[in-house]
Formats: C-alpha cells, sequence, structure tokens
C-alpha cells in the first residue's frame, strides 16, 4: 500500500518533468498513455470511470485512492522520463 507522501513525491517529480519538456514530449507522452487506454479498453472492457470521478471533488482520499493516485503520477513519470529522455527512439 503506498503512502500519500509517496504519491507527493511522484507529484512534484511530475511537476519537474513538465517543466524541462517541451511541447512536443508532453503531446507524445499522452498519446502513449491514451494508446495504453485504448489497448486495456479493447482487451477487458471500458474502463469505470465513475468511481475515479467522484472521488476527485471529495476530501481527503481513502487508501485505496491513495493507491490509485500514487500509481497514476508512477505511470506518468515513467512515460514522460522515458520520452523526455529519448528512450525507445532510433538513433543514427
Amino acid at each position: 500500500m503506498s503512502d500519500f507522501a509517496t504519491f507527493k513525491q511522484y507529484y512534484n517529480l511530475a511537476d519537474q518533468l513538465f517543466e524541462s519538456s517541451s511541447k512536443d514530449d508532453i503531446a507524445e507522452t499522452a498519446r502513449l498513455l491514451a494508446r495504453n487506454i485504448a489497448h486495456y479498453q479493447m482487451k477487458y472492457g471500458a474502463l469505470p470511470l465513475e468511481d475515479t470521478l467522484a472521488f476527485i471533488g471529495s476530501g481527503k482520499p481513502n487508501d485505496e485512492q491513495i493507491d490509485l493516485l500514487t500509481s497514476s503520477m508512477e505511470m506518468l513519470v515513467g512515460v514522460l522520463g522515458n520520452v523526455v529522455s529519448g528512450l525507445g527512439e532510433e538513433r543514427h
């Protein structure tokens, strides 16, 4: 189980990456994440976003919500970090 401090660390790291990223890097990150969501939906069905949307405006998140937030920030940091570093690009 993740704690809120871990989420905040990933959140801050994502902000640092955003500050040092180009608009193209952020757009490519969004495309990759969208592709992952589309793949998941094709394989397992539509994502149940009602629960996710319900807690956005709520007060303090519970442990399950903190785990979801932490995982999402970890994924964002991983994908954006790979895009910024050029991982996966053809090198000549």
